[in-house]
């Protein structure tokens, strides 16, 4: 099965015939332990996640609030690393078929484990996209490449100062969909001005005919239902971290569900 194409683009097309948006949480692989994350997963997809963007820890994670560099840090000290991200994507496929998986990290340990390996590892595993924070578009071509070969979709960050020619350039190198950051900042910031999202999605929309998702800031049921109106998904992550760190491990995986089927009835409202 070729996993990228069918999987998250047959979730957009299912989406946009309901005429729903797609909802993607965010979690780290590994937090707050290892033998969590597929029980996490299945949680997730069962409270209404369309795809599941499954965070690879890292040590030196530039782009992520506090919120998800803790998360990293505890997935560190659990011995996570690409190999086991990967044989939790596998062992989630033994249940489900359908959920789109989309790893997101950082270059490092992707070079490290030597991208071509990477990709057969990933496509083996039945990832259908990834998401690396620190590749710009003209360092991506290669792993786009090996990528789509696959089946795989790589997607692409945008953000406020994006310009109309680094627009141009994820377009054209961009499948499944392009995630556009709503904050000058780090994840899990407040202040979301969505004015300025709105503002933006013309010209990324102008170029490209990939869904577009909005991420980073989205903190409750109120901002994620006025992003679902302006995009085609809304990215929740920080706060799913967060309501877990306040549980118990024993409740941390309900908790975290709970709150994203909170998000759910919101944004389908």
């Amino acid at each position: 099965m070729k996993p990228g194409k069918a999987r998250i683009q047959s979730a957009f097309e299912r989406l946009a015939g309901e005429r729903r948006k797609a909802l993607i949480p965010y979690v780290t692989a590994g937090d707050p332990q290892a033998g969590l994350t597929v029980r996490l997963m299945d949680a997730l997809a069962a409270a209404g996640a369309d795809i599941i963007e499954l965070g690879v820890p890292f040590s030196d994670p530039m782009a992520d609030g506090p919120v998800i560099q803790r998360s990293s840090e505890r997935a560190l000290k659990n011995h996570i690393g690409l190999d086991r991200v990967l044989m939790f994507v596998s062992e989630f496929r033994k249940s489900n078929l359908t959920t789109p998986v989309v790893l997101m990290g950082y270059a490092n340990p992707i070079e490290a484990m030597g991208v071509e390996r990477f990709a057969d590892a990933a496509r083996q595993a039945g990832v259908d996209g990834v998401l690396v924070v620190d590749y710009p578009p003209e360092e991506s071509m290669e792993l786009a490449a090996l990528l789509r070969a696959r089946g795989i979709d790589m997607i692409f960050l945008l953000a406020p100062t994006s310009t109309e020619a680094r627009i141009e350039q994820v377009a054209r190198l961009a499948s499944g969909y392009i995630y556009y950051v709503s904050l000058r900042g780090v994840t899990g910031a407040k202040h979301l001005d969505l004015e300025d999202v709105v503002a933006k999605l013309p010209s990324i929309r102008g170029k490209t005919r990939l869904p577009i998702g909005v991420g980073f800031g989205i903190r409750d049921a109120e901002t994620a239902r006025a992003v679902a109106r302006i995009a085609d998904a809304v990215v929740i992550g920080s706060r799913i971290i967060q309501e877990m760190e306040q549980a118990s491990p024993g409740d941390c995986v309900e908790k975290g569900a709970a709150f994203l089927g909170e998000i759910r009835r919101a944004i389908d409202a």
